[in-house]
């Protein structure tokens, strides 16, 4: 059995179709051809060569081996990691043979039926070593390095954290058309930067320490705080409105999470009820494991109210006031 990485998109544009149909996909625009036809690698990047006409030999190479691993290595029972684009991973069970969809639409011409295991796992509950290999920017590649894929499996019976299996280290030579985070040619240093970053934030602010950097990163934004004290809240952990007393507007209410699991919907409805006890004209809902797609799909009927941060959100404007006050000299 194999662990394999599967980008849904250059951005994760095409995350939520992978999550809702129960499948992973093949996204090259245009690429309506049978890959199951195809005899081998001269002739996938001969096919590469007409449909592409502008890619490279390197394109070329890249591209056939990742094709090639989709349509024809990947095997029902391999497991499958999708990268989220809110910084969280998805791991499935390949169910199926490769399929080819003539119809489409388009980019949805290649697919194997997923079985989703666990979504929306924390970047900071794997390895460091195979969030590396996970942040390797080929969109289809094998992780293998240091035995990843028994490390990820025996995750699952942890509660998918970590179970600190002593990596086995191995050489293993590349055959012809093999993807592997070995042959990647690129990481994402910035992900793998902002990972250490999450990783130092959840070693000095766990528990209730995650409300003192939210209400920081506050002040640092111009907002006078009021905290309340540990224990039953009510719904409210950090009251925030501008000026130097607070008497300012918008007066937001806040309430924070430090769980590294989604959010469900009934804390969202809780803020919405604290906000009206309370008077504030707007609310933010902290969560360092995200939120669940009930949470999500409320975001349009309370845009004007209330915005939701999760892990990413806070070390984005973590590191926007990091970078004002350098740049300060402060």
């Amino acid at each position: 059995m194999a662990l394999w990485l599967c980008r849904a998109g250059r951005h994760g544009e095409h995350e939520q179709k992978f999550l809702d149909d129960g499948k992973v996909y093949l996204t090259w625009r245009g690429l309506d051809r049978d890959l199951s036809a195809v005899a081998d690698l001269k002739a996938l990047r001969k096919l590469l060569a007409e449909k592409y006409p502008k890619f490279t030999a390197g394109h070329l190479t890249q591209n056939s081996g990742q094709l090639w691993a989709f349509a024809h290595r990947m095997s029902q029972g391999d497991w499958v990691a999708v990268p989220s684009k809110r910084k969280t991973i998805h791991i499935g069970e390949i169910t199926g043979t490769y399929v080819f969809v003539p119809e489409g639409p388009d980019p949805y011409f290649h697919c194997r039926n997923v079985r989703w295991l666990e979504t929306n796992i924390s970047r900071t509950n794997f390895d460091r070593d195979i969030l590396n290999s996970l942040g390797a920017f080929t969109t289809v590649c094998q992780i293998k390095r240091n035995d990843a894929e028994a490390r990820v499996r025996a995750m699952r019976a942890n509660k998918w954290k970590s179970v600190g299996i002593k990596p086995q280290v191995a050489t293993v030579e590349a055959e012809e058309g093999t993807t592997d985070e070995t042959s990647a040619d690129a990481l994402d240093l910035e992900q793998i930067a902002r990972d250490e970053i999450a990783r130092l934030i959840e070693a000095r602010y766990s528990g209730h320490g995650l409300e003192l950097l939210v209400e920081a990163v506050l002040n640092a934004q111009g907002f006078t705080t009021h905290h309340s004290d540990k224990g039953a809240d009510g719904g409210i952990d950090i009251l925030a409105a501008p000026g130097t007393l607070g008497f300012g507007e918008p007066r937001i209410c806040v309430q924070v999470k430090s769980q590294d699991t989604p959010l469900e919907r009934p804390v969202l409805d809780q803020l919405v009820g604290t906000m009206q006890h309370v008077g504030a004209d707007q609310g933010l809902l902290v969560c360092w494991g995200g939120f669940k797609k009930t949470v999500i799909n409320e975001l349009p009927r309370l845009f004007f109210k209330v915005r939701l941060w999760d892990q990413n959100d806070l070390i984005d404007h973590f590191l926007a006031q990091y970078d004002i006050r350098r740049a300060r000299g402060t």
